[in-house]
């Protein structure tokens, strides 16, 4: 058995998780290097040596596995910071992006401006040839168009290409051609054929997700080889894999094909370590919550899965490639409040980030921030912040929200830090509720799972706006998503248009569809080391009542992949599924068949990881008592200060209180009650739900 290590690379800190082969476990935090991630890996990893006191090669050679999500590519392409990408179009289609769905995003907006397309239209270039909605040809690929762009493309020094021509998923020969053509004139240009990245209809929706992916390629191409090469320097001869948008794990290789499946994946991994948690009490379903030092994201499980979507965006444009369905607004412990000409507050989405970081840090931030919120209303504590290894400054935090906040709206500077305070916690809760609402899910039906380093300390709040009852804490839940990463399974998605009615499909077609992409899934986790033993598939079918839109995502029996499926009991899923989500169904309607989808899964493996540290038995509980503000009585009240380290099964605090664990706090607002279960966690619930909480509690 080696050592294996989920890296997490956020805004502000990169998380690392160590497994050791007996089972112990560390964790460990280092300051993130936006200007250069990768070597905030390394960083890492020479703090990991010098605390194991061994030589950095030696560690490292004990590392089988590193599991590792970045964000890189989200960032680049937020703060168009990429490559010069182009685009190859059909004839008359050069204005596909900046058309979109032809549709106002805000019907009563005048003055809300166009996304800027990543492509400018002197990039995007029409070349002629058609195929129609069946597949046929229409009108032959001008191999002279695709030369005469790769020469324009060529002097505009672009870096990557992507190529979508109408109904290429009825027909890849034009796009496969061009491509082929492409190479041949401008060598090892990154390229990204639409249909073999999203073999399905709508133009727009596989048109941007093949910009998007030829913008990231090269992006997290230079990313991994980066990383590689840092690895391979200290003698890494492990395995290095990479989280995926759609919550599982690729190699560098795989990734750096479906480079788009890169962005949104920083996160990915965090509904998984939301059910590991959950699961201790009997649970299938929850919400996750993580909220650090950059942004708050949040995910729903249910029945045993995250959510997946299907129709995401990313900076206002389409990505339909599968996509664990997280909810991300600007809102973490770096997220700067300000106030407008018109006096009104406003918290994020701009941040500090890391560098230069809240006041309090003393980093040569300036401007007031959550974290110097929480500083101001005794929520953290200056000398304890981050187990000690960090000291914050309370006096600049003061200053600032006094220059930035308080005087500009003629408060004081405690009433203005928990207007921040209370300003960051709605916008949460307005993200959680989104993210269950409109899918016809009622946020008060799922326990809250809290992770982040800044989470702990709000996620009370936000479970009050929202009327849930039951939160729980991870003892380490600032690295949750790194310990998500260590059990999340290789996964690749695989789809197919089929404009046909459910009833009237012969289901052996369908099963010879699924049987096909079965393979292809296959052929490529035997590429990645995956044995047929480990090897599952997942089909669905996206269908929707003649007529309209918009279509669901149904799962079907995985048998479907080598034998006919069971047409009635799908249709029966999905009258029952729309009226779940819609509040109605119509039996009597024609069901069409828009898309066939099958995911193909590797099992790594079966071992489960907790997430709670041991207790340090040796240490006292209480820690002493300070002021915190109090929300319900809107004053500074004082309150016992424990000890989380301490806390073993079965220790119960009453609310207000404050527990702090070494990388995070946890702020037990009036109105609740904390108990530590078996397995370490931290369950805060209403104090007038007790009796309805604690009986289902593994305490």
């Amino acid at each position: 058995m080696s050592i294996r290590i989920g890296i997490d690379v956020g805004g502000t800190f990169t998380d690392f998780l160590v497994i050791y082969p007996d089972g112990r476990r560390r964790i460990h935090k280092t300051s993130s290097v936006p200007s250069d991630p990768p070597q905030a890996v390394l960083n890492g990893l020479i703090e990991l040596a010098e605390i194991e006191e061994q030589p950095l090669n030696n560690f490292v050679a004990r590392i089988g596995l590193i599991v590792h999500g970045t964000t890189v590519t989200t960032n680049a392409l937020l703060t168009r910071r990429g490559p010069k990408t182009a685009m190859l179009v059909t004839e008359g289609f050069r204005d596909v992006l900046p058309m979109r769905h032809g549709t106002r995003e805000e019907p009563y907006d005048n003055r809300l401006a166009q996304p800027e397309p990543i492509t400018p239209r002197a990039l995007r270039l029409p070349i002629t040839g058609r195929i129609d909605y069946q597949g046929k040809e229409v009108t032959a690929l001008s191999e002279a168009d695709v030369r005469s762009a790769a020469a324009t493309l060529r002097e505009a020094g672009v870096e990557s290409i992507a190529v979508s021509f109408m109904h290429s998923h009825a027909n890849h020969e034009h796009e496969r051609r061009a491509a082929e053509l492409l190479r041949e004139e401008l060598g090892d240009v990154y390229i990204t054929e639409s249909a073999e990245l999203l073999g399905q209809a709508r133009y727009y929706e596989r048109s941007s997700a093949a910009v998007l992916n030829s913008y990231a390629g090269p992006i997290i191409s230079r990313y991994l080889t980066t990383l590689t090469g840092i690895l391979d320097s200290v003698e890494f001869g492990g395995l290095l894999l990479m989280m995926q948008s759609n919550g599982g794990v690729a190699t560098p290789d795989e990734l750096a094909k479906r480079a788009a499946l890169s962005l949104l994946s920083g996160p990915a991994s965090g509904p998984t370590s939301g059910l590991l948690v959950v699961d201790e009490h009997g649970w299938d379903s929850c919400i996750t919550v993580d909220m650090g030092g950059t942004s708050f994201d949040a995910a729903v499980v249910k029945g045993g899965k995250p959510l997946i979507m299907t129709d995401g965006e990313i900076d206002r444009w389409s990505i339909a490639l599968p996509a664990v369905d997280i909810h991300t607004i600007g809102a973490g412990g770096g997220s700067i409040a300000s106030v407008d000409e018109g006096g009104l507050l406003s918290v994020g989405p701009q941040s500090a980030g890391a560098a230069p970081g809240p006041a309090c840090y003393g980093r040569g931030g300036t401007r007031a921030t959550t974290t110097d919120a929480d500083v101001v209303l005794g929520y953290l504590d200056p000398d304890s912040f981050l187990n000690g290894q960090m000291s914050l400054d309370r006096a600049a935090s003061e200053e600032a929200i006094r220059r930035d906040v308080a005087e500009p709206l003629g408060l004081s500077v405690l009433e203005a830090a928990a207007g921040i305070y209370e300003m960051v916690n709605v916008s949460m809760a307005t993200g959680v509720r989104d993210i269950t609402v409109r899918r016809g899910l009622d946020p008060r039906d799922f326990p809250i799972v809290v992770a982040g380093g800044a989470g702990p300390v709000h996620a009370a709040a936000i479970a009050h706006e929202l009327e849930i009852p039951v939160l729980i804490t991870p003892r380490d839940s600032s690295i949750f998503c790194a310990a998500g990463m260590l059990v999340c399974d290789f996964k690749h998605d695989y789809v197919q248009s089929a404009h046909d009615r459910l009833d009237m499909i012969d289901p052996a077609t369908l099963a010879a569809t699924w049987t096909r992409m079965a393979e292809e899934g296959r052929a490529t986790l035997h590429g990645e080391g995956v044995t047929d033993e480990a090897i599952s598939f997942e089909p669905s079918l996206d269908l929707r009542y003649k007529g309209q839109w918009y279509e669901l995502t149904i799962p079907v029996d995985p048998a479907a992949v080598s034998s006919a499926p069971d047409l009635a009991t799908i249709a029966e899923t999905f009258h029952a599924e729309h009226d779940g989500l819609f509040g109605y169904n119509s039996p009597e309607m024609p069901i069409e068949i828009l898309n066939i989808r099958l995911s193909a899964v590797g099992r790594t493996s079966d071992e489960r990881i907790s997430l709670n540290s041991e207790v340090a038995v040796n240490l006292p509980v209480g820690a002493g008592r300070r002021e915190i503000y109090s929300p319900q009585r809107r004053q500074m009240v004082e309150v016992e200060v424990y000890r989380g380290a301490a806390m073993g099964p079965g220790t119960k605090v009453a609310g207000p209180a404050i527990i702090e664990l070494g990388t995070t706090t946890i702020v037990v607002l009036d109105q609740y009650d904390c108990v530590v279960d078996k397995s370490g966690s931290f369950v805060m619930y209403l104090r007038d739900r007790a009796d309805e909480v604690i009986g289902r509690l593994n305490l």
